[in-house]
């Protein structure tokens, strides 16, 4: 079989089960000259578990105008903010901290979500990795 010649790779943001042909979906998709429900109502159908939750979507997109697609979990920042029930993080995270800590079940919880996108089975690692966008956010880890 001989193998398809990637015209682009995307990575887009998409709340799970809203999918649109609306911008940015549509725009973006549209420039390439792909058929855009090709990829709404899969992924529509796909995420509909994950209603509402910001999503990465990687998109690889060949020449001859087809694609393949998949979801790499919720953002880790997300899954952070979404844990302290807080909008955003410290616009200065070195100066300013939040007045919310992470507790190490709200790391350990957050690290397993995480643990599929990850190249590694190692929990701790993931933790490490989850503390280190918290404290770039300005979050301490209690």
């Amino acid at each position: 079989m001989a193998t398809k010649i990637v015209k682009a790779n995307l990575k887009m943001k998409i709340r799970g089960g809203q999918a649109s042909a609306a911008p940015p979906v549509g725009s973006t998709l549209g420039q390439h000259g792909v058929n855009m429900m090709d990829f709404v109502n899969p992924f529509n159908e796909e995420t509909k578990d994950r209603q509402g939750q910001m999503l990465t979507v990687h998109i690889a997109i060949y020449q001859d105008k087809t694609m393949k697609w998949r979801v790499v979990g919720t953002p880790t920042d997300e899954l952070i903010l979404s844990a302290l029930n807080v909008n955003k993080g410290s616009g200065e995270p070195n100066k300013l901290k939040l007045d919310k800590k992470l507790s190490d079940t709200q790391l350990t919880q957050i690290a397993e979500a995480k643990a599929n996108d990850m190249n590694t089975d190692d929990i701790e690692a993931v933790k490490k990795m989850v503390a280190g966008t918290a404290r770039s956010m300005g979050i301490e880890i209690e």
